[in-house]
């Protein structure tokens, strides 16, 4: 028996209550998403498209010189930062992968880019103010914008002007962006095939401003585009657009992380254990084990530039 069916009938054996933290099947978006999807209101699903703009400080503080930097110490970007995503794709397509392709690299953050005349930290380097990726910059600014969380509470816990200038001046998120031990990759496309012919595309990359994902979805009766929050769904019969808010509020506490994806999460698994009903998980163990391994097999296909189908992963 292969891994993916061991995992699932041990989980029926066991009789455990299972949910894996893809916290993006839990929003308002989401569920919108894909009760549109699923209500055949843009008839066959052909191709989808999908955007995860990381940002350009984002990347610097933590896939360049942060805890995801390395591959050794964490693991490869698209494990990292988007398996939510490959997931997110699977979810709303409503059908197995069966074969992969992928490319991207490290392209930008690289010792050879490096400008003249920078030095291997901010606080010495005579361009730093030419520099989008200026530590100061990134961490200061969050400070005069009343910003003491995430990401200026990950360098110190003294979240103070000279905390963060002393955080600069000998930890890690200090260091010149060209300077550093990364190895990860800072932009990637996967292509996927579905069952039944359907297709997707995603991107990876650090080189946006940071907002929330986009997508749009082509079907056989309309088109359907959002961007984390509004939906607009263009009917081909009527030549009409409806657009939807799915807006959640966001304070920033545990309640509304992740688009409420947070609370959604927790709110479907507690349910689950009072009700005892396993169907109220939107992320269990044999479509979370399924998409995980997508991820694996897009990066062996990066790797080894190559169209991987998705059985070689999922038969183990």
């Amino acid at each position: 028996m292969n891994l993916f069916l061991q995992l699932v009938a041990n989980g029926l054996v066991n009789g455990a209550m299972f949910a894996v933290c893809h916290v993006l099947r839990y929003t308002t978006y989401t569920k919108k998403v894909k009760e549109i999807v699923t209500s055949g209101r843009l008839g066959e699903i052909v191709s989808l498209q999908h955007l995860e703009p990381v940002g350009f400080w984002h990347q610097a503080h933590s896939f360049v010189r942060g805890n995801w930097r390395s591959e050794r110490e964490s693991s490869f970007m698209l494990l990292a930062k988007s398996c939510h995503d490959l997931d997110w794709i699977r979810h709303i397509m409503g059908r197995r992968c069966t074969q992969v392709s992928s490319f991207g690299s490290l392209l930008h953050f690289r010792p050879e880019n490096r400008p003249a005349g920078a030095a291997d930290r901010c606080l010495e380097c005579a361009v730093e103010s030419t520099c989008p990726y200026s530590a100061p910059r990134i961490y200061l600014t969050c400070l005069q914008r009343g910003i003491t969380g995430w990401p200026v509470n990950v360098l110190t816990p003294d979240v103070t002007e000279a905390g963060v200038a002393e955080a600069l001046c000998g930890g890690p998120y200090g260091r010149c962006v060209y300077a550093c031990d990364n190895d990860v990759v800072d932009h990637q496309v996967v292509n996927m095939q579905f069952e039944g012919s359907a297709s997707a595309s995603f991107t990876m990359t650090a080189f946006t401003r940071q907002r929330d994902r986009e997508t749009r979805i082509f079907g056989t009766r309309g088109e359907l585009t959002g961007n984390g929050r509004f939906i607009e769904v263009y009917d081909f019969l009527t030549d009409t657009t409806e657009r939807i808010d799915a807006e959640t509020a966001s304070d920033g506490s545990i309640l509304s992380g992740h688009g409420g994806g947070d609370l959604g999460l927790m709110t479907h698994f507690v349910g689950a254990l009072l009700k005892n009903d396993p169907s109220l998980i939107l992320s269990g163990p044999a479509e979370s084990l399924e998409t995980h391994l997508m991820v694996f097999a897009a990066e062996q296909a990066r790797r080894d530039g190559r169209v991987v189908a998705a059985a070689e992963w999922l038969e183990g």
